[in-house]
C-alpha cells in the first residue's frame, strides 16, 4: 500500500511518461492484460490510456488490472489511470 507522500512523488514522475498500453474498441483482452503485465514487470510505473472508441470505464479497469496483477493505483485522471508495481530486486524508484 502506497502512502500519500509516496503516490505524490509517483505522480510528479508520471507526469512525462507517455502512455505505453492503450485500450481500444475491443476492450480488455487477455493479451492487453498481459500486454500490462509484461511492461508493469519491465518499467515499474506506467500510463495506461483508454480510448474515445472504447466502452470501458477507467476506474473499473484500473481496479480489474490493480487486482488481477497485484500493483497499485496511483491516479486517476480523465481517461489515463498510473500503475505502479515495485520490483523485488533492483527497483528504478527510491520511495520517500
Amino acid at each position: 500500500m502506497l502512502t500519500g507522500k509516496q503516490k505524490q512523488y509517483l505522480k510528479a514522475l508520471a507526469v512525462q511518461l507517455p502512455a505505453v498500453v492503450q485500450i481500444g474498441k475491443d476492450g480488455m483482452s487477455e493479451t492487453v492484460i498481459q500486454s500490462v503485465d509484461d511492461v508493469l514487470t519491465a518499467r515499474e510505473l506506467i500510463k495506461v490510456k483508454i480510448n474515445q472508441n472504447s466502452d470501458e470505464d477507467i476506474k473499473s479497469t484500473a481496479l480489474y488490472l490493480a487486482g488481477h496483477l497485484s500493483c497499485e493505483i496511483v491516479q486517476i485522471i480523465g481517461r489515463n489511470c498510473v500503475l505502479f508495481k515495485k520490483k523485488e530486486k533492483k527497483s528504478h524508484y527510491e520511495l520517500p
